[in-house]
């Protein structure tokens, strides 16, 4: 079920809270976001409203949110939106919704890292922070996190139709980064706790480092790679290694041959939704251009060295 834009409003909330919980009804309330799930809506200076909109698999990424958000977030440095209340589908409005709390800072991809050392141990030490054993009961990932080899289609598919539309100069080159990716050998290790949407609209900064990470919607158990591929999409020029000696453990090359195809795998899709907000289609965001392409020419370039 989806729910258009303008059905969710300052009054829809306010009523919606005088329903089920009444101590926050009248809380100042503005919009905040419009992000790809969820409308996020600040309540007051320390909340937000999330209510999703957008997408018919938004209600039990904000159930699974509610469930694990709270038991991972007191173990992690960096700030992210907690679960606090949950609402409940009813009459008004026929879909889950969130109080969480607010995570000031701007996303990074309107606001870019612009202290490279700073915020390469900022990330590092959130992902090896959150990056620990998960239970039995943790949830499986959705579309991402196994052997990159299995997403050969999707691989050729983004990189023929980004090809085409002359968003990608040296396809061969971007192939040849995901192909090494591709033979490396599989994780063997225990599932690990990962955020899984790691990208700059979901990563905020704040004096030009990151200082929080939010929408943790695709949290789930699997191989690390797809998480330390955000290091060669978040951070600028020089950076990664610096992120790569902060993280622990350190990571094995199979583990770095991996992440280097799951960056290249998640910057071609960023590259298509720039794409459609240039050209004012819908889901679009012009501002994931410039990140994901720095992002193929770093991976490229080292490929060659």
């Amino acid at each position: 079920m989806t729910i258009a834009r303008s059905d969710i409003t300052e009054a829809l909330i306010r009523d919606l809270l005088r329903e089920q919980h009444p101590d926050l009804a009248d809380l100042p309330l503005r919009l905040g976001a419009l992000g790809w799930d969820n409308q996020v809506w600040r309540l007051g200076d320390d909340l937000a409203v999330r209510l999703p909109w957008a997408t018919q698999s938004a209600d039990a990424l904000l159930r699974k949110e509610y469930a694990w958000v709270p038991l991972l977030a007191p173990r992690l440095p960096l700030r992210v939106p907690v679960p606090q209340r949950l609402g409940e589908p009813g009459e008004r409005f026929p879909r889950p919704w969130l109080v969480t709390t607010w995570v000031p800072g701007e996303p990074a991809d309107r606001a870019p890292v612009t202290r490279p050392k700073e915020a390469a141990v900022a990330l590092a030490d959130f992902l090896t922070a959150l990056h620990l054993p998960a239970p039995d009961g943790a949830p499986a990932g959705r579309d991402r996190g196994g052997p990159p080899a299995d997403t050969a289609e999707h691989l050729t598919r983004a990189l023929a139709s980004a090809t085409e539309l002359g968003l990608v100069s040296d396809p061969a080159a971007v192939r040849a980064v995901w192909e090494d990716a591709a033979t490396a050998p599989e994780w063997s290790g225990p599932r690990l706790w990962l955020h899984g949407d790691l990208h700059p609209a979901n990563v905020l900064t704040t004096d030009g480092t990151i200082s929080g990470v939010i929408d943790f919607g695709d949290l789930f158990a699997g191989d690390p790679a797809l998480d330390l591929a955000a290091a060669w999409i978040l951070l600028p020029d020089g950076a990664v290694d610096h992120f790569h000696a902060a993280y622990r453990p350190s990571p094995d090359s199979a583990t770095l041959r991996r992440a280097r195809g799951w960056a290249v795998l998640r910057a071609l899709g960023f590259l298509h939704i720039a794409d459609a907000g240039v050209h004012g289609r819908p889901g679009g965001k012009p501002s994931w251009g410039p990140p994901a392409q720095a992002s193929l020419r770093r991976l490229t370039a080292s490929a060659c060295m």
